[in-house]
């Protein structure tokens, strides 16, 4: 068959997850091989893409949009994007963020990455958030097929839009690791970041209100032994509320907001923590914990929503309203080095079973029941 791939919302380094998710899951299905791939990328999206190494094997079509600005993305995902469609005769589209055409003149599949605008109405503001009630429904609706990336997204999926269970195909995402990035060592992210000699606690995360990072802070803050906590992650407009309150904690000697870093650098900090501390309130996978499991960074997180069905038995788990139990489950991993160990271990083993290769053949599966209903 011949798919295209709607990744306009792809803004190369601000979509988090959502980018390591389509970034990996492309060459996962050329490998797989017996497909025409055509890949709808804006402005922005369109060279990164193109100079990807396995870009000669699709065709990239660029759509005039501006990605930097949501609300043109949407208005070329409603309008643009069909008339692509059909210059390119595909038999099937898959939007890989969320949303969807309402009118795609074609069958469509779309992963809906999470329902965090319905559980947590404060993590999106103003016309966005009102754009999200619109369009992930009317999605869900005019979709043959809906991908979540976790039981627990299913589960929100068949809740809060009211889709029929038996039409959501779940397939787990995978490590992003590269083996072609050369960490920074340890001695130039102190040295960079001004963070001492004291033991790295790593939280990869955006910077929202979901995402719990104000208990987070009173938790470090509360520590008895020294530690910096580092947040690298996208920032949003919650930054400076997210520095008063470290203000207020008198914390700023102990925690790092470094915004979105660069490879090199994310990979010399999972390289030098001695844990990830992944306080979410509500996630739609959880990929920073399968990136820190698979690298055997060993992990305390919380126990919502889609976490325990990622972590399973190779994490400590703490309930995120808990700032005293999160301060716990911090400084036992601090403490005991042969707890390290053992979750390093177990981390690594438990990462071993996701592969971008089961994402992308769960994914064809859910294309051929598309084409067949």
């Amino acid at each position: 068959m011949k798919v295209g791939l709607n990744l306009l919302h792809l803004v190369p380094g601000q979509t988090g997850g959502s980018e390591v998710y389509a970034r990996h899951l492309v060459p996962a299905l050329l490998e797989a091989g017996g497909h025409e791939l055509v890949v709808f990328a804006s402005r922005e999206g369109a060279p990164g893409i193109r100079s990807e190494p396995w870009a000669p094997e699709l065709e990239v079509v660029e759509i005039g949009v501006r990605a930097a600005r949501r609300a043109r993305r949407v208005a070329a995902e409603q309008t643009a994007l069909p008339r692509a469609a059909r210059r390119t005769r595909i038999d099937l589209l898959h939007n890989l963020f969320t949303t969807a055409p309402a009118a795609p003149g074609v069958t469509q599949v779309t992963t809906i990455l999470d329902l965090i605008y319905r559980r947590f109405p404060e993590a999106h503001s103003g016309l966005r958030s009102l754009g999200m009630r619109m369009l992930v429904p009317l999605s869900a609706r005019r979709s043959a097929r809906i991908i979540a990336i976790s039981e627990a997204t299913k589960s929100d999926v068949v809740a809060y839009l009211g889709v029929d269970a038996s039409r959501v195909d779940v397939t787990y995402l995978a490590p992003g690791l590269s083996e072609a990035v050369e960490p920074v060592p340890e001695a130039a992210l102190r040295e960079r970041h001004s963070l001492g000699d004291a033991p790295i606690v790593l939280s990869v995360s955006a910077h929202r209100p979901h995402k719990n990072l104000d208990r987070l802070v009173d938790a470090v803050a509360a520590l008895e032994r020294p530690a910096v906590l580092v947040v690298p992650g996208y920032g949003t407009e919650w930054e400076e509320e997210l520095a008063a309150h470290v203000r207020r904690r008198g914390a700023e000697d102990r925690v790092r907001f470094l915004g979105w870093l660069g490879d090199a650098e994310l990979e010399g900090f999972y390289e030098s923590a001695s844990c990830l501390a992944f306080p979410s309130l509500a996630e739609g996978f959880g990929l920073p914990v399968l990136e820190a499991m698979a690298r055997g960074l060993p992990v305390a997180c919380s126990d919502a929503t889609s976490l325990p069905e990622v972590a399973g038995d190779a994490a400590l788990y703490f309930d995120p309203l808990d700032v005293p139990a999160m301060t716990g489950a911090i400084e036992r991993l601090l403490a005991d080095g042969a707890l390290r160990a053992r979750l390093a271990v177990a981390g690594r083993e438990r990462a071993a079973g996701f592969t971008w290769r089961k994402t992308a053949e769960g994914t064809l599966r859910s294309y051929e029941r598309a084409l067949a209903s």
